[in-house]
């Protein structure tokens, strides 16, 4: 009977801890009900960001143009290749969609994708929903996707995305750099401007917020937050896209001849711009095959050699310590027990140090450096910006070395040996030349807009560094460097220089350089060679700047090469010191022929008094010889390449070598031209299939005739 009232109790007592029990969880409820947080933690937000999510709106990439707003590297639509394999996708036999026949597929893939029908097989035999096609299938662009899409195979999709496009290729492409995808998927730059101006050129990524259902997608009627993505801005480039062109030429015909690497710039006379600047090796930004990764026009530092002595000449005027018309005796001299002679081992004889400057004498060079001394010369060569980075917009810019402590060093400083200097801190000397002896910051952003706004955020302009010289010293100068180049003196260095469309002034340079075991090159073509100048010299508006290692040519070659590209200019710019003889009326600017149907085209440049030159039988234009903005003479042949796939050779017998560089250019196809004049024969018949692999060969005759009609156009 107890052990009975026992378990009554304790009966009654675990009902008693239910009831509590239920109380407190009612209490709970009630408590969670009405509180708008439990345990610090606010339940409203917790249930909300269960249902709500995010995405990311990507902010498009700036641009960069040039200085005529000519794209040089943009975002565009690309696309990656798929091929559904599966069956189940089909569900009318009538209108598959899965591949179906592999092979016809694959044949047909292949020569659009430049990747073998057997790889294309291959995959498509594969166990899977769908494939891609490697790197072939990835970032193809609208008019391949288009292509495509006009075979209309079964199964073949694409998947759109972005991707960094410099529809030039391989052009300024040191100066613009490039950008890609990194491991998070975003368009990040990488060198050159693209890297320098990375963040004002990503712009700001937007998202947008909303509440989701139970299988994910949006629901309907409710809010959404959308933070807008802010685009990254476009910078404008001081480049003339034109007259890099002139350069990228000068380049190509540099590396026929064989060459280790060489660089080429243009720059502003009255503001230190760069107008132009090419470099060889080089790559394209597309691709990205490249050997080097330095900017040779700032990260290159070497001694530069005898243009050197344009700066050390300098000095010795501005310090009062310099007779031009003062004898020496050239040949030979001794600095500390060292004997430094003239280029050509025994000199001149007894000549003036204005004829030593001429002929190019290291003793004349030393002798002056010794009159200045090494603090006066260690001082004016930093003053002119050697020994320090000029600050120009790029990356990893070099600062060089001029460090003066022994007789000796001065002694091969002052004809440019023993020292080091990159291309740009030339640059920047040469500036104090054209600006009465006042050295300008070299400088490559035009400006830079915020595309959301049109708000310019930053403007490039001239900025005056140093005044090292009198406007006397200048003249001086200028006017020694007018005999290097204009000059009927044989002894001249620089007489291969010479044009007559106007009056070109400079420096030649050819140094020697170490090799790895500490000693100094020897032989014809184991150095490094170089070319200082300004033109026109009255009113100096461009200042010219190569260096080229290596070079299996001559003085002659270089010679030419330059006068070619300064003469394009002069055409290009309408610059003269000597009364024009072209009639302005007769001065047509090209327009912008890409993407015009090749009726459209001819039709409007025949119109303008332009000679069109069909390259391809298809029926859109996407290249073109000569760049929009281009003033040329009437009569003028503009090459068009169409999109055909094949092209035929046009009658370029009286052609200018000019215009059949045009022509191996816009082809990229390689060519030789022998002899001086016009087109006499070509290895390649005219109305001839032109294989891109082979090699024209074109002789030129000074004696050859152009058709009356053509001379009476371009006369």
């Amino acid at each position: 009977m107890k052990q009975k009232n026992n378990c009554v109790k304790l009966n009654e007592y675990f009902l008693i801890l239910i009831v509590l029990l239920f109380v407190l969880i009612c209490v709970k409820i009630v408590y969670v009900a009405i509180s708008p947080s439990v345990d610090g933690i606010d339940l409203k937000a917790l249930a909300l960001s269960t249902r709500t999510t995010s995405k990311t709106i990507r902010a498009s990439r700036g641009s960069v143009y040039d200085v005529n707003k000519e794209v040089l590297a943009s975002d565009v639509r690309s696309y990656t290749v798929i091929a559904y394999l599966s069956e189940s996708r089909t569900t009318d036999i009538d209108n598959p969609h899965h591949v179906v026949e592999k092979e016809m597929t694959a044949k047909n893939l292949s020569p659009l994708l430049n990747v073998s029908e057997e790889y294309i097989l291959g995959r498509l035999n594969e166990d899977k929903y769908q494939v891609e096609f490697g790197t072939s299938g990835r970032a193809i662009t609208e008019l391949k996707k288009q292509a495509i899409e006009a075979l209309d195979l079964p199964g073949i999709d694409f998947v759109e995305d972005s991707k960094r496009d410099y529809p030039n290729g391989d052009f300024a492409s040191y100066l613009i750099g490039y950008a890609r995808k990194n491991d998070d998927g975003l368009i990040a730059g990488e060198m050159g401007i693209e890297l320098k101006y990375d963040e004002m050129l990503k712009g700001i990524d937007g998202k947008i917020t909303y509440e989701k259902d139970a299988y994910g997608y949006k629901m309907a009627g409710k809010p959404e937050v959308i933070e807008p993505a802010s685009d990254g801005n476009d910078v404008y480039l001081t480049i003339d896209s034109n007259i890099q062109m002139y350069l990228e030429n000068a380049i190509i015909e540099m590396e026929k001849k064989g060459l280790d690497w060489a660089t080429f710039t243009i720059a502003d006379a009255k503001t230190g711009a760069i107008i132009a600047s090419s470099s060889y090796p080089s790559f394209d930004p597309n691709i990205l095959e490249i050997e080097n990764y330095s900017n040779p026009l700032t990260s290159y530092a070497y001694e530069p050699g005898s243009t050197m002595k344009i700066f050390s000449y300098m000095a010795a005027i501005e310090s009062g310590k310099y007779n031009g018309d003062e004898l020496y005796q050239s040949g030979n001299i001794i600095v500390d027990d060292y004997k430094i002679s003239d280029w050509n081992n025994h000199g001149w004889g007894e000549i003036s140090y204005d004829k030593g400057f001429v002929y190019s004498s290291n003793t004349a060079a030393v002798r002056i450096g010794q009159n200045v001394g090494r603090d006066y010369l260690t001082d004016f060569y930093e003053n002119l910006g050697f020994n320090q980075k000029t600050g120009i917009e790029l990356p990893n810019e070099y600062d060089g070395s001029v460090e003066l402590i022994y007789e000796s060093e001065l002694a091969s400083a002052a004809y440019g040996q023993g020292i080091t200097t990159t291309p740009i801190q030339n640059i920047m000397a040469l500036t104090a030349l054209t600006n009465n002896g006042t050295t300008m910051k070299p400088y490559l952003i035009s400006k830079i807009v915020d595309p959301n706004t049109g708000v310019v955020v930053y403007e490039g302009q001239k900025t005056e560094i140093n005044q090292v010289a009198s406007k006397e010293t200048v003249t001086k100068i200028l006017d020694l460097m007018d005999l290097v180049v204009n000059n009927e003196d044989t002894g001249a260095t620089g007489t291969g220089y010479h044009t007559d469309t106007l009056t070109l002034v400079g420096k030649t340079g050819t140094a020697q350089y170490t090799k790895p075991d500490g000693k100094y090159t020897s032989g014809t073509f184991n150095n490094i060679r170089s070319f200082s100048g300004v033109f026109p010299k009255e009113n100096p508006e461009y200042i010219i700047y190569f260096s080229v290692k290596d070079f299996i040519g001559s003085s002659s070659d270089l010679g030419k090469i330059t006068k070619s590209v300064v003469e394009s200019i002069a055409k290009y710019k309408n610059i003269s010191e000597h009364e024009s003889k072209v009639d302005q009326n007769k001065i047509i600017t090209v327009k912008n022929y890409i993407n015009y149907s090749t009726e459209d085209a001819k039709e409007s440049l025949d119109s303008l008094g332009l000679t069109p030159i069909i390259i391809g039988s298809g029926d859109v234009i996407i290249n073109q010889s000569i760049l929009k903005n281009t003033k040329v003479i009437y009569g003028t042949k503009i090459l068009l390449l169409t999109t055909g796939s094949e092209y035929l050779m046009p009658d370029v017998i009286g052609w200018k070598s000019s215009e059949i560089i045009n022509l191996a250019n816009l082809l990229k196809i390689n060519y030789n031209i022998y002899g001086f004049g016009k087109v006499a024969s070509s290895s390649i018949n005219p109305g001839q299939i032109i294989n891109l692999e082979d090699i024209l060969n074109i002789e030129l005759d000074s004696r050859s005739v152009v058709n009356d009609k053509e001379e009476e156009k371009q006369s």
